[in-house]
């Protein structure tokens, strides 16, 4: 994607706790010569020879997975906080913008084994399951129920490039302070989370 010099982040752990943060993304590649998107969680893993992956599966109902093997890269796209910006809110006429924090992340993408997949499905499970009220696992469900599992297709992407923007009015450093006071007197959590982003970036 387009990122100007002073919005690009090469932080890589930043981006690193961005991308699990955020991990429902779209899963991005070519199907029949056009662009074919998913939106599924994309879990950012270390594989068994340690390199950073993200893996996921899909319905094998949806069709895209039918042409991974023509794909060389594919893309996977996470959106984080975002913001109008009122230039109501500069010391200085100009134009309102938009305030925004995405991540792009290409990879090659390779299919999981069932019992790959497993494993890949149970550590899904028992993150989010985590902090529920009365959380489930798949250890404990019938045979009957996991063989739901034959119904998708697991795969992992080897990352090969990060591209990440974090557009925060970075080039309207004087108006920062008026800004963070605007977007936070919205009592608008997206809004909040991106006043807190300009914070962190400013400290």
């Amino acid at each position: 994607m387009f990122i100007p010099t002073n919005h690009r982040n090469e932080n890589l752990s930043e981006i690193r706790a961005f991308l699990k943060a955020n991990s429902f993304g779209i899963l991005v590649s070519q199907y029949q010569n056009k662009p074919w998107a998913t939106h599924i969680p994309l879990e950012l893993e270390v594989n068994k020879v340690g390199n950073e992956v993200l893996t996921a599966h899909i319905a094998k109902a949806n069709p895209q997975w039918r042409e991974f093997d023509q794909n060389e890269e594919v893309l996977c796209i996470f959106n984080g906080p975002h913001s109008y910006v009122s230039s109501s809110w500069y010391k200085k006429e100009e134009v309102p913008t938009w305030n925004y924090i995405a991540v792009h992340v290409y990879g090659k993408l390779k299919v999981l084994s069932e019992e790959e997949v497993m494993a890949s499905m149970r550590r899904l499970v028992n993150k989010y399951e985590a902090n529920s009220k009365n959380p489930i696992s798949l250890d404990n469900m019938s045979p009957h129920t996991l063989k739901q599992i034959k119904g998708v297709v697991g795969f992992e992407i080897e990352i090969t490039d990060i591209q990440a923007q974090y557009k925060l009015s970075k080039n309207r450093e004087q108006d920062h302070p008026k800004i963070i006071e605007e977007l936070e007197d919205t009592k608008v959590p997206m809004r909040i989370e991106i006043a807190k982003a300009m914070k962190k970036n400013n400290s």
